[in-house]
């Protein structure tokens, strides 16, 4: 084989392919960085309503709802496991599975939304301790990993590892979330490293 017949076997990525990876990897992190300059430079509104409650009602109920929304995450994680065939005694997951980890995760988002706007409305970002400047972190960090998920969902090009990467990146997210926050506040205002 000669060295032009070599170079033309050895395929360059297009420029098309480029760019798709490029836009992949900015959107979750523009994704990210928008939320959290909206949330820093808006003016905390502290009554505002979560469902008709303010104040310690809401901050109550938002702890449930979030709650229930890191529970809908381990049941998604469960659920992609079944999905591969990474549960022990379980076949890999059949078309319903498939389709419960999707009504789900969009179950899941549509969840965390009241959440993130009352948040962002009541609070903005604070930095106020490691505590609420993790919160502030790992809430726009949420939605940069679930834009990240979507795409490399509906992706064909990507390497397969991504789609573990970034379901886990987003389930770490709302564990961290949820430890931060709705722990935090159903354990009388305390956790374990984060006082």
């Amino acid at each position: 084989m000669t060295s032009k017949t070599a170079h033309r076997s050895h395929r360059r990525p297009s420029p098309a392919r480029g760019a798709f990876f490029v836009v992949g990897a900015a959107l979750p992190v523009a994704t990210a960085v928008v939320i959290w300059l909206v949330a820093e430079h808006h003016t905390p509104v502290y009554t505002t309503s979560l469902f008709g409650e303010t104040g310690e009602a809401a901050v109550t109920l938002k702890a449930r709802l979030g709650t229930a929304l890191f529970g809908l995450a381990v049941v998604q994680v469960l659920l992609a496991l079944w999905m591969y065939g990474l549960l022990p005694a379980l076949s890999a997951g059949s078309r319903p599975v498939r389709l419960t980890h999707r009504v789900l995760g969009w179950g899941a988002f549509l969840l965390s939304v009241p959440i993130a706007i009352h948040c962002i409305r009541t609070y903005g970002v604070e930095t106020t301790s490691t505590r609420v400047h993790l919160h502030s972190v790992m809430g726009c960090a949420l939605y940069g990993a679930f834009v990240a998920k979507v795409l490399v969902v509906r992706s064909r090009r990507l390497p397969g590892w991504m789609l573990p990467a970034a379901g886990s990146a987003l389930f770490v997210a709302i564990g961290v979330m949820w430890y931060s926050g709705a722990l935090w506040v159903l354990n009388d205002f305390t956790v374990p490293g984060l006082e």
